[in-house]
């Protein structure tokens, strides 16, 4: 039996192939991720991974119903598991807004889904970290949130060498849009041609931009121009004051394709420019008040970073560190006739907060040992009597008896 394509298994290290993913760099990624969003003052927040198909089709339209693991379940409902973590945190914040003061500031480490085809860096499913910020319109507050997307990337290793934040504005490409005399209803196709314009030929955008009435030359001088408005100039004076300017740079070709947003909009891309976009994001005011069937209007911006561009990234830059399967102590049980006080010490040095091994069964002084060995263990202890331990520093060498009662103390966590 094979898992489903597009999905992946964690297993712990030392991996038995390449094709499996490991569960410690995954679980060293959330505890990472966590660790940043609450130095920020973020709170942690989920839902269900399985929501009513009507709200993503409220928030994409129906075109994303082919991108879904979409179906009608034992109810009749019409579901879906959820392609993305926004939806669900507008349902949520307007369900309950009145119960928080605002800013409110949040996160989220969901796993999500989408039936579309494999490439590098993008499975079926994957793992995400959503911070997002709600009920601030000032630019401080795109500020706040793209400098912890960039101290969360600086907290696994990463430098201005590394990765670039590339900094745009939907405001910016809907002024450029009207004085150029484009049609209100076409301003989202124009805005998908640029979204896709780094991938295209240049005779395929020059093609769909003059049906819009556009020329490639326009488009391009308005990108190399590179000139910031004056709220991206205001968060990128407020990124400085933090030391942060050199991970930012003004970039108009980032317009993000999700029709949603509605101001400043931005992406983190590794520096050599071997991967996918490591994160994206930008404003969305207008999202809670659509899923609200306009009862809630809060202005709102946020980004997502998934796990699988992520890892790779940091593998290739040597930023994962060695995980191993490291225990404080192994208790060994050499007479039998002392193994129920021996679990007592195995009992109260977890109780202590060490982690703590010992044999299942009986065993061989030297097979005890050599699983001490495997399990590379800092301590052995072992119970001379009803009232004493024999306490051994593996790597040092060095050997104390001590107290039953006060064996915790002489060791020290790694």
């Amino acid at each position: 039996m094979e898992r489903l394509p597009g999905f992946r298994d964690f297993y712990p290290e030392p991996l038995p192939h390449n094709d499996v993913w490991s569960c410690d760099a995954r679980q060293y990624v959330f505890d990472t991720w966590r660790k940043v969003a609450k130095r920020y003052g973020f709170r942690e927040y989920d839902g269900p991974p399985l929501e009513p198909l009507e709200l993503f089709t409220t928030k994409s339209g129906e075109e994303i119903v082919g991108q879904l693991y979409n179906f009608t379940d034992k109810g009749e409902r019409e579901v879906s598991l959820r392609p993305e973590m926004t939806p669900t945190l507008a349902r949520m914040v307007a369900a309950h807004e009145r119960n928080y003061k605002k800013p409110v500031k949040w996160f989220a480490i969901p796993q999500l889904f989408r039936y579309e085809r494999q490439q590098k860096g993008r499975l079926r499913e994957h793992f995400q970290f959503n911070a997002d910020l709600i009920g601030e319109t000032d630019p401080a507050a795109d500020a706040e949130l793209i400098a912890l997307l960039i101290d969360t990337l600086r907290a696994f290793g990463l430098t201005a060498e590394d990765f670039v934040i590339r900094l745009s504005s939907r405001n910016a490409w809907q002024d450029f849009y009207k004085q150029g005399g484009g049609d209100t209803a076409h301003e989202y196709e124009f805005f998908q041609i640029i979204d896709k314009i780094e991938r295209a030929t240049p005779e395929e955008s020059e093609k769909k931009l003059t049906a819009l009435g556009f020329s490639l030359a326009a488009v391009t001088a308005f990108i190399e121009s590179g000139k910031p408005t004056v709220e991206l100039d205001s968060i990128l004076q407020n990124l400085a004051a933090r030391g942060l300017r050199d991970f930012v740079k003004v970039d108009y070709r980032v317009i993000r394709g999700l029709a949603y947003y509605t101001g400043v909009v931005f992406e983190a891309f590794d520096r050599k420019g071997e991967f996918r976009a490591i994160a994206g994001g930008g404003r969305y005011n207008n999202l809670i008040k659509l899923i609200s069937g306009g009862k809630v209007d809060l202005a709102a911006l946020g980004f997502g970073m998934g796990d699988v561009v992520l890892v790779e990234l940091l593998k290739e830059r040597g930023r994962l560190p060695k995980f191993d399967s490291h225990m404080d102590v192994f208790v060994l049980i050499e007479d039998e006739t002392l193994r129920p006080l021996s679990l007592k010490l195995v009992a109260d040095l977890r109780a202590a907060g060490y982690a703590v091994e010992y044999p299942l069964t009986p065993a061989k002084a030297d097979k005890q040992f050599k699983r001490a060995q495997e399990l590379k263990v800092t301590y052995t202890a072992r119970l001379d009597n009803d009232a004493y331990v024999r306490i051994r520093h593996l790597h040092t060498r060095d050997e104390i008896v001590a107290g039953f009662a006060d064996a915790a103390n002489h060791i020290e966590k790694k």
